[in-house]
């Protein structure tokens, strides 16, 4: 079980902030926050998605759009409004975004030594 602190700050002000303990899950692909947090510093839903939970159920959720700072690195990321209660979750997509990846050997994060910047395919206008 891998944590990192973890910053969810508001974009339209960077002085609004949260920070917290965050559990890495790298099967999830948004961040998961508690929403009296997420209110707190004013992050308001821009919509709602439904998520599939751990045990296979489907669950309907608010999102809103924060920047999450952790390890010197910052991203912008879709956030979803969880219970007041609600452990806070890491999801890959954040992780990915800032090229930091699990050592899965020492339940570590790190930072790969440059960040991707490839092209895949061309595309021709024809195409």
């Amino acid at each position: 079980m891998t944590q990192v602190t973890v910053a969810v700050c508001n974009p339209g002000n960077q002085e609004k902030r949260w920070k917290g303990l965050f559990f890495v899950d790298t099967g999830a692909i948004d961040c998961l926050v508690p929403g009296n947090r997420l209110r707190e510093v004013g992050i308001k839903p821009v919509g709602k998605r439904t998520y599939e939970l751990a045990d296979g159920t489907d669950a309907v959720r608010d999102i809103g759009v924060a920047q999450v700072e952790f390890m010197s690195e910052f991203v912008g990321a879709t956030v979803i409004s969880g219970k007041d209660n609600v452990e806070p979750i890491l999801g890959v997509t954040a992780l990915e975004s800032v090229e930091i990846e699990i050592d899965p050997q020492n339940q570590r994060l790190k930072p790969l030594p440059t960040v991707r910047l490839k092209i895949v395919r061309r595309l021709k206008i024809d195409d």
